[in-house]
């Protein structure tokens, strides 16, 4: 009798592939949510789908994945566009550079693949805004290529289902896991394994409390049958989250306030924004609001009351921002820190693409504007 090989888990043992792997597509095929991209799985649609769910829930993504192709219908629609229509279309998405890289893209397909994603992995990691595992997912969903596409739930199915003990923030246990996975991926059905294992993912293997009795590879499952599904994957602890505070300046003159486009290279590149920055030591979120608004526009403003004062989470830090009503004293408005600057009225300021918290600056605004029946006065 030949005992099990050392090292080597079940689910690896000869005639065990093709068992396992079949019971995840069967679950899929059973259990595959609906959504727009997966009806229509056009290249296009399917990297425009990949890009959003980037660090976004899928029914967060939906509604603005069909006005954004209802938009840009196609990749020359895209690349035809300009920044300011992407980044509006884009609003509220967050994680502005995706929309950017995705911009510059487009025009990089139309000039270098007259209009066509390549189905290369390796030419479509090239693009801007797409790494290995976006790259993988449009090759294996789009054109069928057999390469596993390795994304956060992927990582969590596996991890668990091989009992893997490195840390899977580490990009090399990515890098790891990939090249152990990419054995199984089916060459007639790739798409559907990919897209399994993130659903799987996604639905069953969660994060906490994973629905293990409904998994189709509980039985091979490692941290299952040894009881370590809360254990694994590993994760290394997340640095501690710093809050920052903001004061900006709503600014007023003849009616109008004052808005500014940020540079394209800095986070937030090519939104509008109400001019403003960090507090320092020792002063007083009013001084900041006129030091700011000194430094980045050279304008003199006199500070009245606040507007409100938001917060709002970023990736790696969070922010307290209090905005305030300001009238402009003298100077004339210029783009120090920022690649322009213009005086807008309410109404034309929300056509511009705002950062989320400035549109909650803007709508506190409006309200106060309508609620004092002033709007378009300057004095504070």
């Amino acid at each position: 009798m030949v005992g099990r090989q050392k090292g080597r888990s079940a689910a690896t043992k000869p005639g065990r592939r093709s068992r396992w792997r079949e019971r995840l597509l069967s679950w899929f095929q059973r259990n595959r949510r609906a959504m727009p991209w997966r009806d229509d799985p056009s290249p296009y649609r399917v990297w425009i789908s990949e890009i959003m769910l980037q660090q976004t829930q899928v029914d967060t993504v939906i509604p603005y994945f069909r006005r954004f192709l209802a938009r840009f219908p196609s990749i020359r629609t895209l690349a035809a566009a300009d920044t300011q229509q992407v980044l509006k279309a884009w609003e509220g998405l967050g994680y502005y550079a995706r929309a950017r890289n995705l911009h510059a893209a487009a025009r990089q397909v139309v000039a270098r693949f007259d209009g066509k994603l390549p189905d290369a992995p390796e030419e479509l990691a090239a693009l801007p805004g797409v790494g290995a595992y976006t790259a993988a997912a449009v090759a294996s969903i789009a054109y069928g290529r057999p390469v596993p596409a390795v994304d956060g739930n992927v990582l969590r199915v596996f991890a668990r289902f091989w009992g893997l003990s490195e840390d899977i923030r580490a990009a090399k246990t990515r890098q790891i896991l990939s090249r152990r996975l990419a054995p199984y991926v089916p060459v007639r059905r790739a798409s559907a394994f990919n897209q399994a294992a993130m659903e799987l993912g996604a639905l069953v293997c969660r994060p906490k409390q994973p629905g293990c009795r409904q998994c189709p590879l509980r039985t091979d499952c490692t941290a299952f049958r040894t009881g370590r599904t809360a254990k694994l994957p590993v994760r290394s602890p997340r640095r501690p989250v710093p809050n920052h505070e903001i004061a900006v300046g709503v600014v007023w003159r003849r009616g109008r306030v004052l808005i500014a486009r940020r540079k394209q290279d800095r986070m937030l590149g090519g939104l509008w924004e109400f001019p403003g920055g960090k507090r320092r030591a020792g002063e007083r979120l009013a001084q900041t609001a006129a030091r700011e608004v000194r430094e980045e526009t050279r304008l003199k403003v006199r500070v009245g009351p606040p507007y409100c004062t938001v917060r709002h989470a970023y990736s790696h830090f969070t922010i307290t921002l209090t905005a305030f009503r300001c009238r402009c004293l003298s100077g004339r408005a210029t783009p120090v820190t920022s690649d322009e600057v213009k005086w807008v009225s309410l109404t034309r300021a929300r056509e511009h693409p705002m950062p989320a918290a400035n549109k909650k600056v803007l709508a506190a605004v409006e309200r106060s504007e309508r609620s004092t029946k002033r709007t378009g006065r300057c004095t504070p």
